[in-house]
């Protein structure tokens, strides 16, 4: 079956990364993976929502070999709990500095910036963004974000952004309608109807 999500041919070639095929994709929580809205109960316990969309978009990620990374300011234990359910093994929570925590996880993982993608919202994510082989934000972020990303996604962020950026990154690598095909099959081998 052939995909009905397209992307223009520039924008998947950007999506490459520079030469180099894409190994890393780091997201930022709050404005790109929910809509950038904490809420913060009578007891100071810390509430965020996240859209399945963008948690199968990160599976999927991790199905090509493409690791997803989450880099974020804050801490929370909503956060942990989310990237704890989708099993990412790579995650940063309270990066004062995201470049000084972005480093040593592009080393471990044996990646340099071309092979590295990120999306980001706001002036933290900046330094990762402009080293990035490829930069993408939600259409929210922030005018200096917004200028400088390959990519600002249709989607808001918290609302399939972060999910749009892997389908662009899927697409782009050559994996999108594999997957897609697979999901058209059922369990048990056979073709759904």
């Amino acid at each position: 079956m052939r995909a009905n999500l397209k992307f223009p041919p520039e924008l998947l070639v950007k999506a490459q990364g520079r030469g180099l095929a894409i190994k890393l994709a780091i997201f930022d929580v709050d404005g790109v993976l929910t809509d950038g809205r904490i809420y913060i109960g009578e007891h100071g316990e810390e509430f965020k929502a996240f859209n399945t969309l963008d948690g199968h978009g990160l599976k999927s990620l991790q199905q090509v070999g493409i690791t997803p990374v989450i880099v974020t300011g804050r801490d929370s234990l909503a956060v942990r709990r989310r990237v704890a359910d989708l099993d990412l093994q790579h995650a940063v929570y309270g990066a004062r500095d995201k470049l000084a925590a972005a480093e040593p996880l592009l080393s471990a993982l044996g990646a340099s910036w071309d092979e590295v993608a990120v999306m980001g919202d706001d002036w933290p994510d900046l330094p990762l963004m402009v080293r990035a082989g490829f930069a993408c934000a939600p259409p929210g972020a922030h005018a200096e974000v917004l200028a400088i990303a390959h990519h600002v996604t249709r989607a808001a962020g918290g609302h399939g952004a972060a999910r749009e950026y892997c389908d662009v990154l899927l697409m782009a690598a050559g994996h999108y309608e594999r997957l897609l095909n697979a999901h058209h099959d059922t369990l048990d081998g056979g073709k759904s109807s």
